[in-house]
């Protein structure tokens, strides 16, 4: 398969390609297709970046009764386009790694023309806009976005944006870039302590 894989625990390439690539695996997977909690929007690519990522939604939702997630990196989501294209969903996991723009670019080396107060705007705008569940991700790397100081900045820019649920999460497997390393599993738990009652670590 091209498009689709899965199920896993825990683009823009043609429509129509993605949706019979899907109907075919639920069609010769019936078991495991009854048990699907989400078909999830993810992979390699932004699933943002696909201008037709409403009507794909709503395509999923015709064959198949599983919830529908997508997981963004929240680059786009200052564009009301983008956030009208993902309504559909069940649940949004967007991410916010940074309040800081330095600490942002040198996290998630955006493109020039992404900013961070656009970002957190956008992150702000969709919660209200959002009618699902909605979970934020913050990626923690030791020694870059783990400071105390950081941690509050984040927790008043979480507050403002009143996710259902905040995960933290910590590399566990080899960075594409050398020295990047995980939080230890006592700090996550400061951290968790700072966030508040709606952090977990993942």
């Amino acid at each position: 398969m091209k498009y689709i894989y899965g199920p896993v625990k825990s683009r823009r390439l043609g429509l129509s390609d993605i949706l019979a690539e899907l109907k075919s695996w639920l069609k010769n997977n019936p078991k495991e297709a009854k048990e699907l909690s989400y078909i999830t929007l993810s992979g390699a690519g932004e699933p943002t970046l696909n201008s037709k990522l409403g009507e794909l939604i709503a395509g999923l939702r015709k064959i198949s009764r599983a919830k529908i997630a997508v997981i963004t990196n929240s680059a786009l989501l200052a564009h009301a386009q983008v956030r009208a294209e993902l309504k559909g969903a069940d649940l949004i996991v967007p991410s916010l790694d940074a309040v800081d723009p330095q600490v942002f670019a040198k996290i998630d080396r955006p493109h020039p023309e992404i900013k961070l107060e656009e970002v957190i705007e956008g992150l702000v705008a969709l919660r209200k806009e959002f009618r699902g569940k909605f979970w934020l991700e913050v990626m923690l790397i030791s020694g870059i976005n783990d400071g105390i100081e950081h941690i509050n900045r984040l927790k008043k820019v979480i507050d403002r944006i009143n996710p259902d649920k905040i995960q933290l999460n910590s590399p566990v497997r080899t960075t594409t870039e050398s020295g990047l390393l995980p939080v230890d599993r006592n700090k996550l738990e400061q951290i968790k302590k700072v966030l508040g009652a709606k952090a977990e670590i993942i």
